[in-house]
């Protein structure tokens, strides 16, 4: 079966067999104008000179760097570009960001509708994150998976609260921690590319996860060493995506992280900029996190 590439800025993207890249085409995500390439052609064609693909006609424009892929060029599990790294991005509007946002505090006030209102706003909120060779990223998870570990923690907190043993306090943060790297992993394992799975998985060990979570708590005392806490933990949290033959790898330092955390705290302390300083911190953590050839790490 014929594996396609297609251009994307400059960039090639793929492999990707026959019935992916068709559904690529019929999502729109492949276009008449777009330069696609495959075994047997002798360059770069739009999609719509390419007979039973899309239709059309027209010459062939620019071809992308690096000429006609061929076969066993870099990339990532199930498709990406041959290239250097790239970073993330993340694209949403105020406007929306401030409705959804509001919405889902509301909802949450609600209790029983959290797994349902947090699965609504995750999906909107990933599907504005922008990854280099992944066009659509979509969240897939139902908000059902999380019933059951939802509700057995209130319970537990209940039981915990009645008892007034701080033991048992100290238990229920330790299970809480637990419970976030339960939720991390379930998270990645259901992202999705043009409603394909990208077959990713969060390695990182639950133990390890705990330390990390502990150290930070300790760092608070230091008053500015949970930046660099931080900073170490998200790199460890992408050095542990597994899935991709591309290295993950977040590049922002403790400093950067601080001053920052700063800014949007007093920023925010206005109420009216949260939406803007929430975008900004977000387009700096996606800025920072890049996608880079296999063994860059």
């Amino acid at each position: 079966m014929a594996n396609w590439f297609y251009a994307s800025e400059g960039k090639q993207q793929g492999p990707y067999q026959e019935g992916q890249f068709r559904d690529l085409v019929a999502q729109g995500v492949v276009r008449p104008d777009t330069l696609v390439w495959s075994e047997g052609m002798a360059g770069w064609q739009k999609a719509a000179e390419i007979p039973g693909l899309i239709g059309g006609g027209g010459a062939p424009s620019m071809m992308p760097t690096g000429g006609p892929p061929m076969m066993g060029s870099g990339g990532y599990a199930g498709g990406g570009y041959a290239g250097a790294g790239e970073s993330l991005a993340v694209d949403f509007g105020i406007l929306e960001f401030t409705w959804r946002s509001i919405a889902m505090l509301i909802g949450m006030c609600f209790i029983i509708a959290v797994p349902w209102v947090f699965v609504w706003y995750a999906k909107w909120i990933v599907s504005c994150v922008k990854v280099p060779g992944r066009p659509n990223l979509s969240f897939t998870g139902s908000a059902m998976a999380l019933v059951p570990w939802f509700f057995g923690f209130i319970v537990l907190a209940i039981v915990i609260g009645f008892t007034g043993i701080q033991l048992l306090s100290n238990l229920l943060f330790i299970v809480q921690i637990v419970l976030y790297w339960l939720l991390i992993k379930w998270m990645v394992e259901n992202l999705a590319s043009n409603g394909q799975p990208l077959g990713l998985s969060f390695t990182g060990s639950v133990w390890a996860y705990i330390g990390w979570n502990l150290l930070f708590a300790i760092s608070i005392i230091t008053i500015v060493g949970w930046a660099w806490v931080a900073a170490a933990q998200l790199r460890w949290m992408c050095r542990n995506i597994q899935g991709t033959r591309r290295d993950i790898i977040f590049r922002g330092s403790g400093l950067e992280i601080l001053w920052r955390g700063i800014v949007a705290a007093i920023l925010s302390s206005f109420i009216i900029p949260i939406p803007w300083v929430y975008r900004w911190i977000m387009n700096w953590f996606a800025s920072q996190t890049e996608l880079a050839p296999g063994g860059s790490l």
